[in-house]
């Protein structure tokens, strides 16, 4: 399933300081029946947002109008727990292209890639600093470059390089999951299986 390319994105960010956030805090187990990547941003922190009737949890951060933006600045361990893919899923929908940490669990990041969601990595010196410049201005702008593959705040001299295999990169680059790049290099591998029928023949025989 294709999604937007991920070049530049320019953001203010939202807080979420809390550690070790686990996929089902993400997204509870109850809202995992939909087989298809619509409407879980909805439920996106759902015990978080609102309580058991329905009402909204005032004090959560995205229910803080003061707190809008296309990155997530999450605390250290976040995605832990079982390998949903729906607590990916539940993150684009909601809105994020961005989720910044100083730790993400293996398979969250996995899935996050594949869906067109950046988990940027960083220190937690520098985690710290940029929790503190949202807090203190929450319409503080966060750049994330992905070709540069560099995470700034301008105004507040902080940037900081940030790690990304070259495939993964250039499937966000492109607005590719895995299938979708397979099928973009469909006539190489046709041709690559042509010119080579007669190894591939002799291999399994």
């Amino acid at each position: 399933m294709a999604y937007e390319p991920f070049t530049i994105l320019k953001s203010s960010g939202v807080p979420l300081p809390i550690e070790n956030v686990d996929t089902d805090q993400i997204i509870p187990a109850r809202f995992l029946k939909a087989t298809e990547r619509k409407g879980f941003g909805d439920n996106l922190f759902r015990d978080w947002r609102y309580n058991q009737d329905n009402t909204v949890i005032n004090d959560f951060v995205l229910n803080n109008p003061a707190y809008k933006g296309k990155i997530l600045v999450a605390g250290k361990n976040f995605g832990s727990g079982s390998s949903r893919e729906h607590a990916a899923w539940s993150i684009y929908d909601y809105g994020f292209r961005c989720v910044i940490s100083s730790f993400f669990a293996d398979i969250f990041k996995n899935n996050c890639l594949n869906i067109g969601v950046l988990p940027v990595k960083v220190e937690q010196a520098f985690l710290k600093d940029l929790f503190e410049i949202i807090y203190e201005n929450p319409s503080t702008e966060i750049m994330v470059d992905l070709p540069s593959q560099l995470l700034s705040v301008e105004k507040n001299n902080l940037a900081a390089s940030f790690e990304i295999s070259s495939y993964k990169k250039n499937n966000l680059l492109n607005g590719f999951d895995d299938i979708d790049y397979l099928l973009n290099i469909k006539n190489e591998i046709n041709d690559f299986a042509k010119k080579n029928s007669f190894l591939i023949f002799r291999k399994w025989i």
